[in-house]
């Protein structure tokens, strides 16, 4: 008896106890989010560009994601906010020197050592392997460790120079707190720039409705012209009125004046006509008893000049 093959189940497999959560690796968790691509979930190869959320992708990947517009795109959750290349930043990260990659592992039988980075941070020296908080500056690209920027307060980068306010600091892989308030700035910086273009183009639709009211409206130069030009009309007609008032009353004067003439020429006239001439108009010729000479004064020369007489 009992050897049919029957077993009796014993109680801790009839009650079953609440399931035991299943605890993400850390160490996975950190790798995924500071040696991969947030996007393609391919390893990290220059350039490496960040979002305004804090999120690591290959530069590549973005690229291809935007000029993806088929209609069955997947719209993945992590680059949901990213609508244009200007949307991420390209890192400017700096090498760890101690970090050698895949070199030594070529066969598989090396330890890789989670704690060694590609990237450090150029000031302390940290690691960039998701151990310590990292930042990088939104106008220059520029990594820099949490504990750098806090340690040396300025307002200008350490690495090129470049000036940076407190909301331009983006926390890279931060908490769910630290991304709830990079989205609020996301979203304050992207409705500023929204309306600075609304008024932007307010702006330029002015200034073009401007020059077309100017135009249909007279100029001050051709006001003053139009004006120069009725004067000189009216002067023209004073001077024409003048004229012709002063023809009507020089007339007799002018006639009086031909009278005067031809009275004052008349005696001239009558002067030449009757040969009456002066001592000295005579005086001019040869035939004048003046220019005669007397016996005594002419020579004895056969050759007679012409005042010979």
């Amino acid at each position: 008896m009992g050897c049919d093959g029957g077993t009796i189940p014993k109680r801790h497999e009839l009650v079953k106890g609440p399931r035991k959560i299943e605890k993400v690796d850390k160490n996975a968790e950190l790798v995924a989010q500071w040696y991969y691509c947030t996007l393609s979930q391919e390893k990290l190869s220059r350039p490496i560009v960040a979002c305004e959320l804090g999120r690591l992708y290959n530069k590549d990947a973005i690229i291809e994601f935007l000029l993806d517009k088929s209609s069955d795109k997947v719209l993945v959750e992590a680059a949901s906010h990213i609508k244009s290349i200007k949307n991420v930043i390209e890192l400017n990260l700096s090498d760890n020197p101690a970090w050698t990659g895949d070199k030594g592992n070529t066969k598989g039988d090396k330890y890789d050592d989670i704690q060694s980075a590609r990237f450090i941070c150029p000031i302390v020296g940290l690691e960039m392997n998701g151990r310590h908080r990292f930042c990088f500056l939104r106008n220059c690209g520029c990594v820099f460790s949490e504990r750098a920027l806090k340690e040396i307060k300025t307002e200008v980068c350490h690495k090129c120079g470049a000036s940076f306010q407190d909301d331009d600091v983006i926390v890279l892989n931060g908490t769910k707190e630290d991304v709830e308030v990079l989205k609020k700035r996301m979203e304050e910086r992207r409705l500023k720039s929204k309306l600075g273009k609304k008024s932007k183009k307010s702006k330029a639709a002015e200034t073009t409705v401007k020059p077309e009211a100017a135009e249909d409206l007279p100029t001050s130069s051709q006001v003053n012209t139009e004006k120069d030009i009725a004067n000189m009309k009216s002067g023209e007609n004073r001077s024409i009125a003048f004229c012709k008032s002063t023809a009507v009353s020089e007339s007799p004067s002018s006639s009086s004046g031909k009278s005067s003439k031809s009275s004052s020429e008349g005696p001239k006239r009558s002067f030449a006509s009757r040969g009456e001439k002066s001592e000295a108009y005579k005086s001019i010729f040869t035939s004048h008893s003046s220019a005669k000479r007397s016996k005594e004064e002419s020579s004895n020369w056969i050759t007679h000049t012409a005042y010979y007489f």
